[in-house]
C-alpha cells in the first residue's frame, strides 16, 4: 500500500501537482496513522511521525514522490452574526470560553452545529444561522509554528487552557500575607495565633 509520509502547507506545492485528493472532515483531519481512501478510489496510508492537524488545500506526499491533496467536506455548521462589531467581539469571547473551534470567516464566526451553544449565542443577542460549508477552525497560536506544534493542538487543547485558568494556588497563597506572628511578635499581645489558627496547625 502507497504511504504519505509529510504535509506540505497550502500553498507550498503547486495544485497541478496534486495526482489525487482525499476529503476529510474536521475530526478526520488531526491523524497520525491511518488508512484512507482518495476520492479516486484508491487507498493509502497516513503514516506521519506525529499527528497532524490537516488543513483544507494542504498537501500529503507520498513516498515514491507523488501528491495528495487534502480537501475539507462539508459539515453542518452554524453562522454566528451580530449587528454590531462590539457584539460580536463579546459573543466570540464566550464562544472561545467554551473551548469550542471556531472559523473566523468575515463578519462572522463559523461553528459546528451543536444546539447548546446555539442556545447561548441567541441568548447573548446573536443571530445563528444553519448551513452546510468545509470547517476549518482558527489554529491555535502555538499551533502556527511548525508541524510539531500543530501536531499538539488538539492533543492538548483543553489541558492548557484549565492549567492557566485554574491554577489558584499561585494567586491565594494567604499563608504568606497572614503570617503576623513572625513579623511583629504579637502573638502573645494581641491574640493573634488564635485569630488565624496558626499556633495549633503548626504545634
Amino acid at each position: 500500500m502507497r504511504r504519505a509520509i509529510e504535509v506540505v502547507p497550502r500553498g507550498s506545492t503547486p495544485e497541478a501537482a496534486a495526482g489525487a485528493s482525499v476529503t476529510l472532515a474536521y475530526d478526520d483531519r488531526h491523524r497520525r496513522r491511518i488508512r484512507l481512501t482518495t476520492d479516486e478510489g484508491w487507498e493509502f496510508l497516513l503514516d506521519l511521525a506525529e499527528a497532524t492537524v490537516l488543513g483544507d488545500g494542504d498537501g500529503l506526499r507520498l513516498e515514491d514522490g507523488a501528491w495528495i491533496a487534502v480537501r475539507a467536506a462539508d459539515e453542518d455548521l452554524v453562522a454566528v452574526t451580530c449587528r454590531e462589531a462590539a457584539d460580536l467581539a463579546r459573543v466570540a469571547w464566550h464562544i472561545g470560553n467554551r473551548h469550542i473551534p471556531a472559523a473566523i470567516d468575515g463578519g462572522r464566526i463559523l461553528i459546528r452545529h451543536d444546539h447548546v451553544i446555539v442556545d447561548m449565542v441567541r441568548g447573548l443577542g446573536a443571530e445563528a444561522t444553519p448551513l452546510r460549508a468545509p470547517f476549518t477552525p482558527e489554529r491555535g497560536a502555538y499551533d502556527r509554528q511548525s508541524a510539531h506544534g500543530r501536531g499538539h493542538s488538539h492533543d492538548h487543547e483543553h489541558g492548557h487552557s484549565h492549567s492557566h485558568d485554574h491554577g489558584h494556588s499561585h494567586d491565594h497563597g494567604h499563608s504568606h500575607d497572614h503570617g503576623h506572628s513572625h513579623d511583629h511578635g504579637h502573638s502573645h499581645d494581641h491574640g493573634h495565633s488564635n485569630d488565624h489558627g496558626h499556633s495549633r496547625g503548626h504545634g
